[in-house]
């Protein structure tokens, strides 16, 4: 069996009873988004991309309640990639794009990612723009039982991955203080193409809501 396929077996053993928008649906389209980036792409390698984006959220720290949860996830698929005969330095690069590749960890200050890194990260921030990812961010909203919408509460931007985590905001939000601004942190021509629609549906749809919300509509 390829060892791609036996990474996607692996990935869904974890994510497939996700509740909070990062299940294996969501990891399945940014590895089609992923796919697209690397046809223009060619200079890639296209099983450090894949792999990367299968495993890209099963040591997710949203997903578990400690550190030492999500160490032990970690070390666990590390592991898992040496048992299936995955290069050690390919193992290396996989590692190195999940853990720098996030919008959090950015605020920390970003660390420069290869073009594989890159691609996974533009696949990864697609799928938090457009109709798609309006549903993933009311779901997460949800699940962490966050306020959808008082405009009494102002956007805020957070100066760093801790402040990120523990902001007390609401789902609307959450656009302004990070899904709108990702067009603009985008790294390759084709997610900057894919993005124009998103960004336009996900402003459309403020517009709406607001609306509605003060009875304008």
């Amino acid at each position: 069996m390829e060892k791609i396929t036996l990474i996607e077996h692996y990935m869904k053993n974890i994510l497939n009873q996700d509740k909070t928008g990062h299940s294996v649906d969501h990891v399945e389209r940014t590895l089609a988004l992923a796919n697209k980036i690397l046809v223009q792409e060619d200079k890639a390698d296209s099983f450090i991309v894949r792999a990367t984006v299968l495993l890209h959220d099963v040591y997710d720290d949203k997903l578990y309640e400690t550190d030492d949860e999500v160490l032990a996830a970690k070390n666990q698929t590390i592991s898992f990639l040496l048992s299936i005969g995955v290069e050690p330095e390919s193992i290396d690069e996989i590692i190195y794009i999940i853990d720098n590749m996030s919008w959090s960890k950015s605020l920390d200050g970003a660390k420069q990612l290869t073009l594989n890194g890159q691609i996974v990260q533009d696949a990864d921030r697609l799928e938090a723009m457009g109709a798609i990812a309006i549903t993933r961010a009311i779901t997460y909203g949800v699940v962490k039982n966050r306020i959808l919408y008082d405009p009494t509460i102002p956007p805020r931007i957070a100066r760093d991955k801790t402040e990120y985590r523990n902001d007390k905001s609401t789902t609307i939000n959450h656009f302004y203080e990070k899904l709108l601004r990702i067009q603009d942190k985008l790294n390759t021509d084709t997610a900057r193409q894919i993005s124009h629609s998103r960004q336009q549906f996900m402003l459309s749809f403020l517009e709406q809501f607001k609306s509605e919300w003060q009875l304008e509509r």
